[in-house]
């Protein structure tokens, strides 16, 4: 028999569920989704089947569905006090993690997921790749190599963006990045118009910069209502990371516009040793030093077994 859902050690911060125990909190939600609708959501090598998304992502779909009730009673509670009227906010919902640890498939379904809940039916989705410098002002700070790492992005127009969402401004854009290219594409933009839910992904949502010692006061997290953590072993990640790349070898590398065109003439030897060198010297450096550090800030954290199924889910207590 399951031990008492959420049980765990008596002093952690989090209430510990095996994927049974969360599943029974699903309640009465519906399943809004079928196998057509997950094939469109899922990432390049990144497989969830549906039984993963009544397991684990309705009841996800139905915490965050209260927590944005409670979070708008609260909203309204407090401009009752102040005696003002004032547009609602969007309730904004963070997803970290690290590369190929399949974030963006989550951050799609949840999207989908929650888009069909009456009370919120305006969710939008931002990737923050889209906030990464470009490839020009990468290479003349010599960062070319640390893309992805927290210094390559511009977190003063992030964090201005994610400011104006909470702020209640009614349109806001966000810039465009085209994995095809490997850039931020100049003059495209995205169009976040009042929406309900903004649900933001990348990879070092979750972490505070230690510029806020020289003076910054707001970074990104700070913005966020509600936040996920993606957690896998690293030999896992490195897995899905090597046979995501020899996929894309054979698919969007073949394009020739693709900024990694080069690669897909490799064999397969060659392709792996590849995909092990970037894992090697870019994003296991990436995930031990500024990724798995945030882990502990996130609300929820799904735990991911071999497979790439979430076997466990720890939920913050405060």
């Amino acid at each position: 028999m399951d031990p008492v859902p959420g049980s765990g050690e008596p002093h952690s911060p989090y209430l510990d569920f095996s994927r049974e125990q969360w599943s029974r909190l699903r309640s009465a939600t519906p399943l809004t989704l079928d196998d057509g609708d997950l094939d469109e959501l899922r990432g390049v090598g990144t497989y969830m089947a549906l039984d993963e998304v009544t397991d684990v992502y309705l009841p996800l779909s139905r915490l965050l569905n209260l927590s944005v009730a409670a979070s708008r009673d609260l909203f309204a509670v407090t401009n009752r006090f102040l005696g003002r009227h004032a547009d609602r906010v969007p309730f904004i919902v963070g997803i970290a993690g690290s590369v190929a640890v399949g974030k963006s498939t989550i951050a799609r379904v949840l999207q989908a997921l929650l888009a069909r809940w009456p009370d919120h039916p305006r969710v939008d989705l931002i990737t923050t790749d889209g906030f990464l410098l470009s490839n020009t002002a990468l290479d003349a700070r010599g960062l070319g190599a640390r893309k992805g790492f927290p210094e390559s992005y511009d977190l003063r127009a992030l964090v201005r963006f994610l400011a104006d969402l909470k702020a209640g401004e009614p349109r806001v854009v966000a810039p465009v990045y085209s994995h095809l290219v490997y850039d931020v594409i100049e003059g495209e933009e995205i169009v976040v118009e009042s929406p309900d839910i903004v649900i933001v992904e990348g990879l070092n949502v979750l972490q505070v910069p230690s510029s806020r010692s020289r003076g910054e006061d707001r970074f990104v997290s700070d913005f966020f209502d509600f936040s996920i953590y993606v957690d896998a072993e690293e030999d896992d990640i490195r897995r899905w990371y090597t046979e995501r790349f020899l996929e894309l070898r054979e698919t969007a590398f073949a394009d020739e516009q693709s900024f990694f065109h080069h690669f897909a003439a490799l064999d397969e030897a060659s392709a792996t040793a590849v995909a092990d060198a970037i894992w090697r010297e870019i994003n296991a450096v990436n995930l031990r030093e500024n990724i798995a550090p945030t882990r502990s800030r996130a609300h929820l954290v799904l735990e991911k077994g071999p497979d790439h199924s979430v076997r466990r889910v720890r939920l913050s207590k405060h």
